[in-house]
C-alpha cells in the first residue's frame, strides 16, 4: 500500500526558477510525511538542473547536505531555515493552502 501524497505548493526565489525555466510557483506530489527533506528530494527529482543549489551537492555518495547559506525556508510566516528538514510540516502546508517559500537571503554591509 502506498502513502498519501499532498500537492504541495513551493515559491523559488527569481535566479532558481529562471535557471529551472518556472512560474512563481512549482506544484509537486510529495508523499506523507511531508518535510521540507521530502519536498527538495521531490524537487531535485523533478527539476536536476536545481541540484546543488538549494542544498549542498556531495557528488562522492551522491547524497545532498546541508541548505545552501543564502536560502532561507519559511512555513507559515515563520523562519525554518534552522529547523530539522526530517521535521513534519503543518497543515496548511500539507493541505496546500499555504505554500513553502525558499527566498534568497540579502547580505551586506
Amino acid at each position: 500500500m502506498s502513502e498519501p501524497t499532498s500537492s504541495i505548493r513551493v515559491v523559488l526565489p527569481y535566479h532558481l526558477r529562471t535557471l529551472a525555466q518556472l512560474g512563481e510557483e512549482v506544484h509537486l506530489a510529495v508523499t506523507a510525511p511531508v518535510t521540507v527533506r521530502r519536498i527538495l528530494d521531490v524537487l531535485d527529482e523533478q527539476y536536476p538542473m536545481l541540484r546543488g543549489t538549494i542544498r549542498e551537492y556531495q557528488p562522492a555518495s551522491h547524497q545532498m547536505g546541508a541548505r545552501r547559506p543564502f536560502l532561507r525556508f519559511f512555513v507559515c510566516q515563520e523562519d525554518w531555515s534552522n529547523e530539522s528538514m526530517d521535521r513534519e510540516l503543518p497543515d496548511a502546508i500539507v493541505s496546500g493552502k499555504e505554500p513553502l517559500l525558499i527566498i534568497g537571503a540579502i547580505a551586506g554591509g
